[in-house]
C-alpha cells in the first residue's frame, strides 16, 4: 500500500461519502451479470444435472467472450474520468463514443467466430456425452447477445467516468427483472428447456444495450460531442486496451482452467463448480463495486493533478475492501443452508459443493484487497503493469491446478488453487501501489 499518514476523521468521512455514492449503485449494477447467470443456474438446475453441467461449460465460454473485453469498461472509465478531472466534458464523451464503436466491431467479430466453432469449443472442456448437447445449444443461442453486452460494457465505462453509477443501476434492475421473467416463461411456460433460458438472457441483454445507447447519445448531443465513428479514436481506444486485454485473458485462462479441471472430475463436480463459481462471481462483483468507485475517483484526482488525494483515497478504499471481504465471507458461511437448496437437490452435487464454499469464504478478505488495488491501478491507467502481474499469476496457478486430477484431488483442491491465485495477485498489486510508480497526473497518462 502507498505510504501515507493517518487520515483526519473529516477527510475519511469525505472519502467515505465519495466511495459510497459511487460504490452502492455500482454494486447493484455489477451484480446483474452474475445474477443473470445465477437465475439461469437455478432454473436450469431443476431441469437436471446434465443440463446444469452443460450450462456450466457454456457459461464459462460466454463469460470469457464478455469478460475478455472488460477493458471496454475499465479503460473507458479511467480515460473519461481523467478528462472530467481536467474539466473537459466534450472530450470525455467523445472518448467514450470511440469505445462504444469499438465494442460494436468486436461484438460482431466474436459472434462470427464463435457460432461455427461452438462444438469444438465445448469439446475443449472434456464435457461428458450427456452434458455436451446442452452446452452447445446454450452457447450458440447466447452468443448472439455478446454485441449487446459489449455495448453495455463500453457505455457503462462512459457513465462511470462521468461519476454516474446510478443510471447503470436502473438499467441493471430492468435487465435482471426481464431476464428472470423471460427465463421462467420460456423454459417452463413455453417448454423450451435450456434453449429458453438462453433466449431470455439474449433478449434482456439487447434491451439493456438499447437503454444505455439512448442515455449516452443524449449526453453526447447535450455537450455537442460527435456520434460518428472516428478511426483514429477507435484505434487509440483499442491500443489503450491491449494491456488490459492481456490481463483479462490471463485471468479468464485461470477461470477456464479451473472449469476444465472440474469438468474432468465428473458431472456432479462440474455442476457444483458452476454453483460455487456463480457465488464467487457475485461476491467478486460486490467487492469490485468499491474498485469501480476507485477507478472513477482515482482517475478524477489524477486528471485534476491531485496526487496526494489519489494516495489518500487509495488507502481508504483498501480498508473498505478488507472489511467487506470479511463480511462477505461470514455471510456466505451463515447463509449457505438457505441458498444451496435453491440450485440443486442432487446429493452428489451437495457433497462436492459445501467444502468448496468454505474455501471461498476464507479467501474473501484477500479478494477484497485484490479487487481494490486492481481498480486503483486501472483508474491510474497502469495497464502494462497489470498485464505483467497477471501473467506471473497465471504461470503460478496453471501447473498447480492441472496437477489436481493427476494427484487424485477434487473440487475442494480446485478452489484452494484459486485461493493461491488470489494470494499471488495480492502480492504483485501491493508491491506496485507501495512503490508509488502508478501516480501520473494530467488529462492523459
Amino acid at each position: 500500500m502507498t505510504q501515507a499518514p493517518a487520515l483526519p476523521k473529516a477527510l475519511r468521512r469525505r472519502h467515505d461519502r465519495e466511495i459510497i455514492a459511487l460504490a452502492v449503485p455500482a454494486f447493484a449494477a455489477l451484480v446483474a451479470e452474475p445474477l443473470f447467470l445465477m437465475v439461469d443456474s437455478a432454473i436450469v438446475g431443476h431441469l437436471g444435472t446434465p443440463q446444469l453441467a452443460g450450462l456450466a461449460i457454456a457459461a464459462a465460454l460466454l463469460m470469457t467472450g464478455v469478460s475478455v473485453f472488460v477493458f471496454l469498461a475499465y479503460a473507458t472509465t479511467a480515460a473519461v474520468a481523467r478528462r472530467v478531472g481536467a474539466g473537459d466534458l466534450p472530450a470525455a464523451i467523445r472518448q467514450g463514443m470511440d469505445g462504444i464503436w469499438l465494442a460494436i466491431i468486436l461484438g460482431v467479430a466474436v459472434v462470427a467466430v464463435t457460432l461455427p466453432s461452438a462444438p469444438w469449443l465445448v469439446d475443449l472442456f472434456g464435457a461428458s456425452d450427456t452434458a455436451t448437447p446442452y452446452a452447445i445449444t446454450y452457447l450458440r443461442i447466447s452468443i448472439l447477445g455478446i454485441p449487446a453486452m459489449l455495448i453495455v460494457l463500453a457505455a457503462t465505462g462512459v457513465l462511470r467516468g462521468l461519476q454516474d453509477t446510478r443510471t447503470p443501476l436502473y438499467v441493471a434492475i430492468g435487465g435482471f427483472t426481464a431476464n428472470a421473467v423471460l427465463n421462467a416463461g420460456l423454459v417452463y411456460g413455453a417448454g423450451l428447456g435450456i434453449a429458453g433460458s438462453a433466449w431470455g438472457t439474449v433478449i434482456a441483454q439487447c434491451g439493456m444495450a438499447a437503454a444505455y445507447l439512448i442515455v449516452v447519445v443524449r449526453g453526447a448531443r447535450r455537450h455537442h460531442a460527435s456520434l460518428r465513428p472516428d478511426v483514429a479514436g477507435i484505434r487509440a481506444s483499442a491500443q489503450a486496451g491491449v494491456p488490459l486485454l492481456v490481463r483479462t485473458l490471463s485471468l479468464r485462462a485461470v477461470l477456464m482452467i479451473a472449469t476444465g479441471v472440474a469438468a474432468r472430475l465428473g458431472d456432479a463436480e462440474v455442476a457444483a463448480h458452476q454453483i460455487v463459481l456463480s457465488l464467487w462471481s457475485l461476491m467478486a462483483f460486490a467487492l469490485d463495486a468499491i474498485a469501480i468507485a476507485g477507478q472513477a475517483i482515482i482517475g478524477r484526482y489524477l486528471g485534476a493533478g491531485d496526487a496526494d488525494g489519489a494516495r489518500q483515497v487509495c488507502r481508504r478504499m483498501v480498508q473498505w475492501g478488507i472489511a467487506s471481504g470479511v463480511a462477505l465471507g461470514l455471510l456466505l458461511v451463515v447463509a449457505r443452508p438457505l441458498f444451496v437448496p435453491l440450485f440443486t437437490s442432487d446429493p452428489a452435487v451437495h457433497d462436492s459443493l459445501l467444502p468448496a464454499l468454505l474455501v471461498i469464504a476464507v479467501c474473501q478478505p484477500v479478494a477484497g484487497v485484490v479487487f481494490i488495488l486492481d481498480g486503483v491501478l486501472m483508474g491510474a491507467g497502469d495497464g502494462p503493469y497489470l498485464a505483467r502481474a497477471m501473467l506471473v499469476t497465471l504461470a503460478v496457478f496453471a501447473p498447480v491446478a492441472l496437477l489436481i486430477p493427476v494427484l487424485g484431488g477434487g473440487l475442494t483442491e480446485v478452489w484452494w488453487a484459486m485461493t493461491l491465485m488470489m494470494t499471488v495477485r495480492m502480492a504483485t498489486l501491493w508491491l506496485r501501489t507501495r512503490s508509488g510508480r502508478w501516480i501520473v497526473t494530467g488529462a492523459t497518462r
